[in-house]
């Protein structure tokens, strides 16, 4: 049987949701992303990051244009209602000619946390992956004690996959990755249910949740 690969690898272009909007790294992403991570309760997100969080905003200026330089595409997360950056998150390991891409790098500062706002920044990774650019596999990786991470990845609609025993050496510490996947043939019933989930009839006031993301 013939298999087709992906069409390309991700470009450098926008992807505009309700809540949030998704636009190529750059430096005048650096006060806000800096602010976010500098926070108070900001920098414990990057526990399980390679870098701690950014030290000056000439620090955060300088991951940026690193960032840009190297083979993965990072963007920054737009908060729609003010138009503020409160996150990053990058395609890595991009690999057209088989398929298959993971979405990494991820830093979802707090305003973000337990929102809609992660919820739909994820899902237009993963539309723009399966439905523009043909991908058959996205990836998701993290540090087998990061839990929040593998929830997440769980309530995203992810199959684990197994876990690569001292796989890294992240700050020091002896990194066992977990492996998470969705298959495109599982995807057209996942996005669905996020269209479903993110509609804005499923959202109180306050922009809580009247009913869970169901991917299970």
């Amino acid at each position: 049987m013939n298999v087709k690969p992906a069409i390309s690898a991700p470009e450098r272009v926008v992807l505009d949701g309700r809540y949030v909007g998704l636009e190529p790294f750059e430096p005048g992403h650096a006060p806000d992303l800096f602010a976010v991570s500098t926070m108070e309760g900001g920098a414990e997100r990057y526990r399980y990051l390679p870098r701690e969080a950014p030290a000056s905003l000439a620090d955060m200026e300088e991951r940026i244009v690193a960032a840009n330089m190297g083979p993965d595409r990072y963007v920054a997360v737009i908060d729609k209602a003010t138009g503020r950056v409160v996150g990053q998150q990058a395609w890595m390991r991009i690999r057209p000619e088989h398929g298959s891409v993971e979405i990494g790098a991820i830093y979802w500062g707090l305003p973000m946390a337990r929102s809609r706002l992660s919820t739909e920044a994820f899902f237009l990774f993963a539309q723009h992956a399966f439905d523009a650019l043909g991908y058959r596999r996205l990836e998701w990786k993290c540090n087998t004690r990061n839990e929040p991470s593998a929830a997440a990845a769980r309530r995203f609609g992810f199959r684990h996959e197994g876990v690569f025993r001292n796989d890294m050496i992240v700050k020091g510490e002896s990194r066992d990755t977990a492996w998470f996947s969705i298959l495109d043939s599982e995807w057209p019933d996942l996005r669905a249910e996020y269209e479903r989930w993110l509609d804005p009839a499923n959202f109180d006031g306050a922009g809580q949740q009247k009913t869970k993301l169901q991917t299970r």
